[in-house]
């Protein structure tokens, strides 16, 4: 039987605290939900992926997320069995059924079941899951004292190969970057690009200031356009901060007076240590505080 897209007529929520999965048309808990091993997304990384935030129930910047979604999978001949529409309807009831307050939604859309061959044609449907859960990568202390962070000798994949635009399910590469930063005793890492240059962390963006200037690497520079990047962007603009986005080294890092990440996991988070070097005064700085607490004030108005 084929399971149908839609979702099903709204029923009251399991109870508090339950991650609900919806994979192709029916609903699941954690346990039960299960894809196929011929499934390419598992044998080949072949599909893409969002991260989405709920704050009091309320989902953050949906639209924005589907939009960028939608472009991933289109970027890589890839198209979603749904409209945009029912895609909103069915993550709003996942929400809603998973009695999750402060959830993380998490959409995957891969090539569907196919063979051991690479041919995308011989996989006739996507095969498409939304996960509500909840998320917590740090404990909340590590937001006033700031992370330690290490440069990992891991690059970014090279833009030419990927763009670094399509949230690809193949995150390799920021994995083993992240191994090492496990392994040197950190909380996080700062990727770069191929010629040096600053990109990202594991999975955020970053941004340093400077007598109050901030600056972030450009979109260009082979970084993912991170979504909480650019609301924390026009945060910063609205409130007289000037913003540039604009190439970084590790110079402009270890001598910031304050650097922080963003991110839908991570919110803003400060960086107090890079590479043994304390950045600022070596904690959550004025501007990235402020910036916090506006970020925190943007996603429950």
């Amino acid at each position: 039987m084929t399971a149908s897209l839609h979702p099903s007529k709204p029923s009251a929520a399991k109870g508090p605290g339950v991650p609900t999965v919806w994979l192709d048309g029916e609903w699941h808990e954690r346990g039960t939900a299960v894809v196929s091993v011929y499934d390419h997304g598992l044998l080949y990384g072949d599909g893409v992926f969002e991260g989405i935030r709920v704050y009091g129930g309320k989902i953050f910047r949906l639209s924005e997320h589907l939009d960028r979604l939608y472009d991933s999978a289109h970027a890589i001949w890839l198209t979603i069995p749904m409209a945009k529409a029912e895609l909103v309807a069915i993550t709003e009831e996942a929400v809603r059924r998973s009695g999750i307050a402060e959830a993380y939604i998490r959409h995957i859309v891969t090539r569907g079941v196919g063979d051991l061959g690479l041919d995308p044609r011989k996989c006739p449907k996507p095969t498409v899951i939304i996960i509500v859960d909840t998320i917590k990568l740090w404990p909340e202390e590590v937001y006033e004292t700031g992370l330690k962070v290490v440069t990992a000798g891991t690059p970014i994949p090279q833009r030419e190969a990927l763009s670094p635009r399509v949230k690809s399910l193949n995150y390799l590469a920021h994995i083993l970057a992240k191994v090492e930063g496990i392994q040197a005793g950190a909380d996080e890492v700062i990727m770069l690009d191929s010629s040096g240059y600053v990109a990202e962390g594991s999975g955020q963006n970053i941004f340093v200031v400077k007598q109050r200037q901030i600056r972030t690497p450009p979109a260009y520079a082979g970084i993912l356009k991170g979504v909480t990047r650019d609301a924390v962007i026009e945060l910063a603009r609205e409130h007289g901060y000037h913003v540039e986005e604009s190439i970084l080294n590790r110079y402009d890092v270890y001598t910031a007076d304050e650097a922080f990440f963003t991110g839908t996991a991570s919110e803003v988070v400060a960086i107090r240590q890079v590479d043994g070097r304390l950045i600022g005064s070596g904690n959550s700085g004025p501007v990235t505080r402020d910036l916090r607490a506006r970020y925190q004030a943007l996603v429950r108005s």
